[in-house]
């Protein structure tokens, strides 16, 4: 697998201070899409075991809240391997920071249905992804006042919950400080 990079104090890719790896390789080519030079499989650099170690210590300041995945696109079947070994180090190590995912793929149609992007890995990955933003961005639906997605037709979506309970549940955005 290859990455375009590694942000170590995003604020924009979800709630809180995140580590954010921005994965190469999209088949989706959303026209209008802000990162359309990690659609190439092989653009950036290749991830390493230094590469993964990079990330787990920038996640361990406490100020961190948790690791974005982005791209490019996660989701691919090429990237989910070494992003469901990454995904793994980090539930361990850090059990209370959450991670965030972005897709272009459809949550319930098309990660939990018959899609190309599943495979051997899409269940436990999903397993170990707090929120999803899912959707393909879509340009004439863009709106900047959105949070922490492009396009109305993205879904910020409670994984977990949806998980458990069978059909999606949206994410409701709360302050961090002291709120339940």
């Amino acid at each position: 697998m290859y990455y375009g990079e590694i942000k170590k104090c995003d604020i924009a890719n979800g709630e809180g201070v995140r580590v954010s790896l921005f994965v190469s390789g999209c088949t989706h080519h959303c026209p209008g899409c802000f990162n359309q030079e990690t659609w190439n499989f092989s653009y950036g650099k290749e991830y390493t075991e230094e590469t993964e170690e990079e990330i787990l210590e920038a996640l361990s300041p406490d100020y961190i809240s948790g690791l974005s995945l982005l791209g490019g696109e996660p989701f691919e079947p090429q990237n989910q391997e070494v992003l469901v070994r990454l995904l793994r180090k980090v539930k361990e190590r850090y059990p209370r920071k959450d991670v965030w995912c972005y897709t272009g793929w459809l949550f319930d149609r098309e990660l939990l249905g018959e899609s190309r992007a599943r495979c051997g890995y899409t269940d436990e990955m999903l397993s170990m992804i707090d929120i999803l933003v899912d959707g393909r961005f879509i340009e004439r639906l863009k709106d900047i006042t959105l949070v922490f997605r492009g396009s109305s037709n993205q879904r910020v979506i409670d994984v977990k919950k949806s998980l458990e309970s069978g059909s999606v549940v949206l994410w409701e955005q709360r302050l961090r400080r002291g709120m339940p």
